[in-house]
């Protein structure tokens, strides 16, 4: 009788070096998950609130920095796990489809949305004119608490969006 051994594959990815990464640099763990255009906007997202935090009211930069700093590190780990859990699913045996069995296959459900590459467009158009001194840093915090509701509307819409399908 022989054994058999079983030689378990090791996950493409790391999530504990993901968090790391990011941790130590914003976007590193990003740029080590493959993912070199999201490594550059969270760059840029760090040093646009560093250099925020002078001229913002003093509460709300830091707290927009700490957030931000704490969102990007539990992405990194986040997208290792996801990249992680597609290559297991991957590496399972698929049954062979049949005539029959490719007619009823299902196109992919879409992901994703615009919702947050519009609110970034317009974080940056808002910034932009403020840099240009055509409206005030002051005036644009006082405003603030808008960014909160307009994601809580985001999120009632998805909510029916999803019950209807």
């Amino acid at each position: 009788m022989t054994d058999q051994i079983i030689i378990q594959k090791r996950p493409p990815k790391s999530p504990a070096a993901a968090g790391i990464l990011s941790g130590f640099f914003p976007g590193a763990g990003q740029l080590y998950n493959g993912e070199p255009t999201k490594a550059l906007l969270f760059f840029i997202i760090f040093a646009g609130t560093i250099s925020m935090m002078p001229y913002g009211p003093q509460p709300f930069v830091p707290l927009v920095f700490a957030a931000f700093y704490f969102y990007q590190i539990i992405d990194a780990v986040q997208t290792a796990k996801a990249i992680n859990q597609k290559a297991l699913l991957q590496n399972e045996p698929v049954p062979l489809a049949t005539p029959a069995t490719a007619a009823v296959a299902e196109p992919a459900p879409r992901s994703g949305s615009v919702f947050w590459g519009i609110i970034l467009m317009a974080l940056g158009v808002i910034f932009l004119l403020s840099n240009f001194e055509i409206i005030d840093y002051d005036r644009i915090f006082d405003f603030w608490p808008l960014i909160v509701i307009i994601i809580g509307l985001k999120m009632i819409a998805d909510y029916f969006t999803k019950k209807k399908a």
